[in-house]
């Protein structure tokens, strides 16, 4: 078991002082304050998971920079927009209709299922369905090392606010803290393994750290202190998991939903005083057993830096298509090519086309030749470049059966094929597509995407994430999408989190 001492150790031995001077002196190594601290001390030093929970405790407005204000503002709004849209499709009312037989509705229930007519479930029900909903068209955010972060944390915290009594109604700034510590306690974990730096393989991260992020949201919001927050974690990673294998079938967005509703429930459970591994962090057959490479001292680096909130450093994905964050490659490497053949030779037919390649990182659940249904469609590099190529345009309806299995996609699929060569890294950071398309008459043309629009490299103006808000949201009630706007856009003290809550109806 590791132990260590942190500044916040050493402010508690002290009785006071002032944090980051101490941070300061840690990190010069001044083994004077060190020494009396840990001889005198009453207190043993710190284990990694008592860190993390400091953390999430102590977290506050006054941690968050304007540039971290700013971009998780962005991504509360997009998270909506895609929940309401998501809400509306099959698998989403099929989820429901398991939900009315398995837990019904009672009078008491007051969290709003998202982008119903008002229908009302237990928290971490509303929770697991509002999560559902923002992962069943793969339109949510997405960071790196790879996750889908705010699918398991917003879905969470509202339902928790609509749950809690009217003297303790939170305001929207605290949505905003308890947001952005769930957001954060994603990142720190995942920054723990290089594995996890990867394009996934083995295990969906959203339903292993998203469920961490939000158990942190939701004892936030609830004021647990660290000790209470230790155990809403230790909970939480009983709940985590789930394999790369549902990817591209109608159980992945389970995965967010999941999350979502265990992250609250570990966090309830912890305030009952359920009690878990209060080392859970520290040891391998803890989290550890998630990521063979897990490296759990890389938190001291992380959440021992003075103002180091992670989503200052680097900005989220917010997508422009409805699929899988791989596929905005290629999409964009396609719509590329075929502007270049139009401007060259002017209008072509598919049936112009001698064959296309595709250059991709190699990854079996994004590699599908066929796609047997729209979610193998958000997760097929030659489904996605070809309805590209032939339309122009991706949509959410570009995955539905009757566009997906027209013949001209089908003929463009038949000459498709993928090569994956060794340089490309299968990384978000890192990969690049490229798209080579030839016609009959040996015209040939080719596009290389590095970095497609909505990449945190390049990320969308306000201006188009709110484009993509209202066209998400088309189906509400009269000026309820700006009005949302408007209301994310502050965030503010004076304004109960309930007031947000009560528009994602229909």
């Amino acid at each position: 078991m590791m132990k260590y001492t942190t500044a916040r150790h050493v402010t508690r031995v002290l009785g006071c002082g002032n944090i980051k001077v101490l941070r300061a002196l840690m990190r010069n190594q001044s083994t004077t304050v060190l020494n009396d601290v840990q001889r005198y001390s009453a207190y043993p030093p710190q284990d990694l998971t008592t860190l993390l929970s400091d953390h999430v405790a102590e977290f506050s407005y006054d941690d968050l920079s304007d540039k971290v204000i700013h971009r998780s503002k962005r991504m509360i709004l997009d998270t909506i927009g895609v929940g309401l849209i998501g809400s509306q499709t099959d698998i989403a009312a099929t989820f429901r209709e398991f939900a009315m037989e398995t837990h019904g509705v009672n009078k008491h229930a007051k969290a709003l299922v998202w982008g119903t007519e008002h229908l009302k479930m237990s928290p971490p029900m509303a929770a697991y369905l509002n999560g559902c909903s923002t992962h069943s068209m793969d339109f949510d955010d997405t960071w790196h090392p790879a996750t889908h972060p705010s699918g398991p944390v917003l879905p969470s915290i509202l339902a928790l606010a609509d749950s809690l009594p009217k003297s303790l109604q939170p305001t929207l700034q605290d949505i905003l803290v308890a947001f952005n510590i769930g957001i954060q306690v994603q990142g720190a974990l995942l920054r723990c393994s290089a594995n996890a730096r990867n394009i996934p393989n083995r295990l969906h991260p959203p339903a292993i750290v998203g469920v961490m992020g939000s158990a942190a949201a939701s004892a936030r919001l609830l004021g647990l202190g660290t000790w209470k927050c230790r155990h809403a974690m230790a909970i939480a990673a009983s709940f985590a998991g789930a394999p790369m294998a549902n990817a591209g079938t109608m159980t992945k967005p389970l995965h967010s939903g999941k999350s979502a509703r265990f992250g609250l429930e570990a966090a309830l459970l912890a305030d009952k005083g359920i009690e878990g591994n209060s080392q859970i962090l520290d040891m391998v057959s803890g989290f550890g057993a998630f990521y063979e490479d897990y490296d759990p001292e890389i938190l001291i680096t992380i959440l021992e830096t003075a103002d180091n909130v992670l989503l200052h450093d680097q900005d989220i994905a917010i997508k422009r298509y409805p699929c899988h964050l791989g596929m905005h490659w290629g999409i964009d490497a396609a719509l590329s090519a075929r502007e270049q053949l139009q401007n060259k030779i002017g209008n072509f037919s598919f049936n112009d086309i001698e064959g296309i390649k595709i250059i991709a990182p190699k990854s079996k659940y994004i590699n599908r030749q066929i796609p047997n249904s729209e979610h193998e469609g958000r997760h097929s590099f030659q489904f996605t470049v070809c309805s590209a190529l032939l339309d122009g345009i991706i949509t959410p309806e570009t995955f539905r059966q009757q566009y997906r299995e027209r013949q001209s996609v089908t003929n463009l699929l038949e000459k498709t094929a993928v090569e994956t060569p060794d340089d490309n890294i299968p990384s978000f950071a890192d990969m690049y597509v490229n798209v080579l398309v030839q016609l009959k008459d040996g015209t040939f043309e080719e596009s290389l995407c590095s970095t497609p629009y909505g990449h945190w490299r390049y990320p969308l103006t306000d201006k188009d994430v709110q484009k993509k808000f209202l066209k998400n949201t088309n189906f509400l009630k009269g000026e309820t999408g700006n009005d949302i706007i408007n209301l994310v856009s502050s965030m503010d003290k004076n304004t109960s989190a309930n007031e947000l809550s009560q528009m994602l109806h229909r």
